[in-house]
């Protein structure tokens, strides 16, 4: 996926490590692209009288290098700009089609220095002149050129790593709405999001909480399957989808179906699928109706106690297009009781090194353990110590979005 912050540091890290090593680091491979034996030889001589030891290896034409570069990268390519089959400015850029990543040091006459500096502008990384050019200067010039190279790269990798982290923030905020609440009389909401370790690669969890025109108070939670771009969007898609058929008094069953041809139609490759659990609750009817799409069970908490509850439910959308049914189950919710949804990450992490996970029990004793404490203090906790247990994996790999419903 695409270059991670961590990884652009390591690149900037690796660029600054070569420049402090200097001449200590391992020998070069210079590739040199003359069509002159005279000129070659004199590049050899600057070679064999430098102090910074190079390999070096001469090919006579562009297409002679393109062959040696589809086989071999070396660390630095010396290039005339007067080649049989290539010429100026042209030759840097047929020489870069076929090694971008490669340093590139330019080869002059005296009279054309100009063109040697059109050449640093159009990508190389330097120009010499011939017949100008100390042993010493040499060695320089290809070891800077070098260094210049890969921190052009890291640069590259950094840009390219911040502009992610932004389409990140953006999809997550598409993922992660704020409650639409007309009034917060009788009812408390917590919602978390805890991104997994990796989060380069963004996941396909999400939440939503609307209230309806009637006051029935409506939770989402779901995880489309895999990480990824792709798979955030489709969360974002399936989250706005779900709000819209809350908001036009489209609920259950039809619901399901509909939120499913949408995935059909967006999902980026036939295998993704979406886990769901939707409920609708009205405060006071001490009863709320669930339903379920290959999700996991929920928690609801008494007094006292927690228990998980497992309601009547369907399969995933996207497993059966088109032929798949999902009941609406009534779920008894005495006064003072809450509801909590989640997604696995909360209960997938390992607990140790080896293959153990926290697992469907252990999150409720978890639960259990905690079971006295406010609600926001309560899920706070509770994503606490299953972070706390996969440490020593690395913690939680997968995202984790927990959504607790209280009605008063």
């Amino acid at each position: 996926m695409v270059t991670s912050q961590a990884g652009a540091a390591d690149l900037v890290r690796a660029a600054q490590a070569d420049a402090e090593a200097g001449w200590e680091r391992p020998e070069p491979s210079v590739l040199l692209v003359e069509d002159d034996p005279g000129d070659a030889l004199l590049v050899e001589e600057l070679v064999a009288d430098s102090a910074l030891k190079m390999r070096l290896r001469w090919v006579r034409s562009l297409t002679e290098a393109a062959e040696v570069l589809a086989t071999e990268v070396p660390d630095c390519v010396l290039l005339d700009l007067h080649l049989s089959d290539a010429r100026g400015l042209e030759a840097v850029s047929l020489l870069q089609a076929h090694a971008e990543h490669v340093a590139v040091v330019v080869l002059t006459g005296l009279a054309e220095e100009d063109t040697g500096l059109a050449a640093v502008a159009a990508g190389a990384q330097d120009y010499l002149v011939k017949g100008r050019v100390e042993p010493e200067l040499f060695g320089r010039a290809v070891q800077y050129a070098i260094q210049r190279k890969q921190a052009e790269q890291a640069a590259v990798a950094l840009q390219a790593s911040q502009m992610q982290a932004q389409e990140n923030a953006r999809l997550e905020r598409g993922l992660l709405p704020r409650p639409l609440l007309h009034t917060e009389e009788g009812v408390q909401v917590v919602a978390r999001y805890r991104p997994g370790r990796a989060q380069a690669l963004l996941g396909g969890d999400f939440y939503d909480i609307v209230q309806s025109a009637d006051g029935t108070v409506h939770a989402l939670v779901g995880d489309v399957s895999g990480h990824g771009p792709d798979e955030a969007a489709l969360g974002v898609a399936l989250r706005i989808a779900w709000r819209t058929l809350v908001l036009s008094g489209i609920t259950g069953s039809e619901q399901m179906r509909r939120l499913e041809e949408l995935l059909v139609a967006e999902r980026a490759r036939d295998e993704v699928f979406a886990t769901l659990v939707s409920l609708a609750a009205v405060p006071g009817e001490q009863r709320a109706h669930v339903v379920r799409a290959g999700h996991h069970g929920l928690l609801q908490r008494t007094r006292d106690d927690v228990e998980w509850v497992e309601v009547p439910g369907g399969p995933a959308l996207g497993m059966l297009p088109g032929g798949a049914r999902w009941p609406t189950a009534e779920l008894p919710v005495p006064s003072g009781d809450s509801v909590v949804l989640f997604t696995d990450g909360l209960f997938e992490g390992h607990v140790s090194r080896g293959p153990q996970r926290l697992g469907e029990e252990g999150l409720l004793e978890l639960a259990r353990k905690a079971a006295d404490l406010p609600p926001e203090e309560f899920v706070d906790r509770l994503i606490a110590r299953a972070e706390e247990l996969a440490e020593e994996r690395g913690g939680l790999a997968d995202d984790v979005a927990v959504v607790h419903l209280s009605w008063n």
